[in-house]
């Protein structure tokens, strides 16, 4: 076992890891250009705050947290989740002081007690943004219109945005009553959770993956039927304001999301071909959140992405990741007297910036320009006892092919140019 990671987490080696920071590059451009400030939250908080934030009739909060009681026997959570950590930095730091609204994105581990499958894992990785301070459905279009930019930017095809209005507590309410009617005489017939949910949160009913509860809604009434006149008129500016920035879209009734936080506008972004799980990312807007965990009347809108599965997708959809560069320089040395003059040269290429790199293991020449390959290094330095006593080293260009000894205290300002000139 001590050699062997837990069930549902991963290893992400040298080659994975470049992707993973292309992915985090790209992410962190765009979020610069939309106006988004970087926040890093605890990865443990207190179970309380998802049990008000992310709801307790979730799966999440009933059956995938991972909690624990500290030695002051406080209960304590591993981040399910990053809106509800988000929504208690901006009510600690008193953020509501600044000028609103408060843009916000995340990005780090969260932790779920799920079973694994493709690109879902006990421990993921999530990207989120969070919009605090206003309620225009100008904001909510901005949102929506980055997570596809950001989707575009890296690549991805075959997207289907799925967009719905669940409206606000008062009109939920109401399609709370007509839809616990329509399902009465149907409860023994849904899957265990939903015949839970009926009471608790009978939406959520809509959003079942069980073809049993699938079939037993059919028709049911959705809440776009049930919007108050001004839940109504926010969702036709959405929409609005989504055909004027060009973003197509599929109004999806059935459409919930699983978090009972939403308020308003819920949407999600399907990749087609890529299995069963194809939601990559969505998100939506959650107006009484920041009051239901202990601030003021503050609306609020985001939405995530797992960077496991958006890698995933780019892996299926054959979109390349850009390759490793080069590396600078590698350093060989014939006898014993090079030792000391070559990691002072090492270090001084490094110092002027370039990745340099030498052998460790005692080496013949050969095998040291061997195990240079590895490092696809633009030039190989040869230092012997004949070229310290010279004072110069052999720089060999290997795209080039050729070879010229350059005087050992010129050496790196040679290097350096050359780089700048290329």
């Amino acid at each position: 076992m001590l050699t062997t990671k837990p069930r549902g987490t991963n290893d992400f080696l040298a080659d994975t890891v470049r992707k993973w920071q292309y992915l985090e590059e790209v992410i962190r451009k765009v979020c610069r250009e939309y106006g988004y400030g970087e926040i890093r939250t605890p990865i443990f908080e207190h179970t309380e705050l998802f049990q008000r934030g992310v709801g307790d009739t979730t799966d999440i909060v009933e059956k995938e947290m991972y909690t624990f009681t500290d030695r002051g026997d406080r209960s304590l959570t591993l981040r399910p989740e990053g809106t509800a950590s988000a929504v208690r930095a901006f009510i600690e730091n008193k953020l509501s002081t600044q000028a609103q609204p408060t843009k916000l994105y995340y990005i780090g581990p969260m932790f779920r007690y799920d079973r694994p499958q493709a690109g879902r894992y006990r421990q993921f990785h999530q990207f989120g943004v969070e919009v605090f301070g206003s309620n225009d459905p100008a904001v909510d279009a901005e949102v929506i219109t980055m997570l596809m930019d950001l989707y575009g930017r890296l690549g991805l095809k075959d997207l289907e945005l799925h967009i719905n209005s669940v409206g606000c507590p008062k009109c939920r309410e109401e399609h709370r009553k007509v839809l616990q009617e329509f399902l009465g005489d149907k409860v023994s017939g849904l899957c265990k959770n939903c015949q839970g949910r009926f009471e608790r949160n009978p939406m959520r009913i809509l959003d079942c993956k069980n073809e049993a509860c699938q079939g037993l809604t059919k028709g049911a009434p959705t809440t776009g039927q049930c919007l108050c006149p001004e839940c109504d008129e926010h969702f036709a500016k959405v929409k609005d304001y989504l055909d004027l920035l060009g973003i197509e879209y599929k109004v999806n009734d059935r459409l919930v999301r699983g978090l009972d936080y939403y308020t308003n506008t819920a949407f999600e972004v399907m990749a087609r071909g890529i299995g069963a799980q194809s939601s990559i990312g969505g998100g939506g807007r959650y107006n009484g959140l920041i009051e239901q965990v202990g601030g003021g009347p503050v609306p609020g809108i985001g939405w995530a992405m797992g960077l496991e599965r958006a890698i995933l997708t780019m892996e299926q959809q054959g979109i390349k990741f850009p390759e490793e560069p080069p590396f600078d320089v590698f350093i060989a040395t014939i006898g014993e007297e090079a030792a000391g003059p070559e990691l002072v040269l090492l270090t001084k290429l490094r110092k002027a910036g370039l990745a340099a790199e030498k052998d460790y293991l005692g080496r013949s020449l050969k095998a040291q320009m061997k195990y240079a390959g590895k490092f696809n290094a633009k030039f190989t330095l040869i230092m012997g006892g004949d070229e310290l006593q010279r004072g110069v080293v052999v720089v060999r260009d290997m795209a080039a092919g050729t070879q010229e000894e350059v005087a050992l205290d010129r050496v790196v300002d040679t290097l350096v140019a050359s780089f700048i000139n290329r």
